[in-house]
């Protein structure tokens, strides 16, 4: 056992983690794209749609819709919020176009959002009418909260969109500290979480939340979840109402849609909880710390987070001359390691040059990292 190995907290979690699911046919480091599925997981989603064979699928889905409140339960709760506040949708996309398309606010209403801010999201937001405001970031391209200060008390947006943890790089806004501004100002926080819930804490104070399914918490592709407080809520005037004897965000919830996706959700969330979220966000902060270490310097590549960054999420930039795309298909076809390529069009009001994404779950060892570090 390395020194590295002994700065990874509660193994148990790897084990149990490794152990639930199909045997990998390499080393999966890419969970900010697509994590893998529980046996158990993978299991509900079939037996449901079984169901929906067996049964029809109205049917099959009103058997399972104590399931499906159960999680729109615990997943406001991981966001601080009600089982009332939670719809599901079928991505953080199809979530934050929800909201917009229903909340319709005014031509050349004002947003704050990071310049680094993911680059479908500044367009859904351009496209709905909105003129963007850029907020001040440090080198890091995290909020300077003391500017953000100055600009809720002076000219304050119409709302601020903060995504929680980029998706081209592995660092955490301070979005608790964001909020409490926000609320002081009586300014909505809107969190893009979906490179966050499951990863890092998200119960942080933020008026909405919206996340997927794939990522940290391993469910199923194809799903998404939107959370909303009732004072946002109140102001959504979606093209249908909700039936009344239903919460009135479940208006924004699609009635045609991937049931089965959603009940693995709900099973991969109930994984999450009973792993613990805190020891699992330590576990994935003590892998963040150990990619960064046995990477940073690799054939000359260079780590783009603080060391003691708390997230799992590691970027790249590559030496002069390499290529980070046809890298992450060497490492995939010659060495079974799954990466991402994450290209300036991510973000290209941050992004000078693409980078190499790594990001492991629970499952990951340091034997992966140094596998990673000598096939670069």
């Amino acid at each position: 056992m390395t020194a590295l190995d002994l700065l990874l907290p509660h193994e148990d979690l790897g084990d149990s983690w490794r152990a639930a699911r199909p045997r990998p046919a390499g080393r999966h480091l890419d969970t900010a794209a697509c994590s893998r599925q529980s046996n158990r997981v993978l299991e509900a989603v079939a037996h449901h749609a079984r169901h929906e064979a067996e049964l029809g699928g109205y049917v099959a889905e009103a058997t399972a819709g104590d399931l499906l409140q159960q999680g729109r339960s615990v997943i406001g709760g991981l966001a601080g919020m009600a089982a009332a506040d939670v719809v599901f949708v079928e991505s953080a996309q199809a979530a934050l176009a929800a909201l917009l398309a229903a909340w319709r606010l005014p031509a050349g209403s004002r947003v704050a959002r990071v310049p680094g801010e993911y680059a479908p999201n500044a367009a859904m937001l351009r496209d709905a009418g909105l003129q963007t405001v850029p907020l001040t970031v440090d080198g890091d391209g995290r909020v300077d909260v003391e500017a953000l200060g100055r600009l809720l008390a002076g000219d304050p947006p119409r709302f601020v969109h903060l995504t929680h943890v980029a998706s081209h790089r592995g660092v955490v806004q301070p979005a608790a500290e964001v909020a409490a501004l926000c609320r002081e100002h009586g300014v909505p926080l809107v969190l893009d979480a979906a490179q966050s819930l499951g990863h890092v804490d998200v119960d942080l104070g933020a008026d909405v939340v919206y996340s997927t399914s794939r990522k940290w918490l391993a469910g199923p592709r194809g799903v998404g979840v939107l959370c909303a407080r009732p004072a946002v809520t109140a102001e959504l005037r979606p093209a249908l109402p909700a039936p009344a004897d239903l919460p009135p965000l479940r208006a924004l919830e699609s009635g045609e849609a991937h049931v089965a996706g959603r009940v693995g959700l709900v099973l991969a969330v109930g994984e999450h909880l009973a792993a613990g979220p805190d020891r699992v966000r330590a576990r994935l902060a003590a892998l963040g710390r150990a990619s960064r270490e046995v990477l940073d310097g690799a054939a000359g590549w260079r780590v783009v987070e603080p060391l003691d960054e708390p997230t799992a999420t590691t970027t790249l930039r590559p030496p002069d001359g390499v290529d980070v795309v046809a890298t992450r298909a060497r490492l995939l076809t010659e060495h079974g390691i799954v990466t991402t390529a994450a290209l300036t069009e991510r973000a290209p009001e941050e992004m000078t040059s693409p980078v190499l994404r790594v990001s492991p779950h629970l499952d990951a060892t340091v034997d992966d990292l140094e596998a990673l570090a000598a096939a670069l």
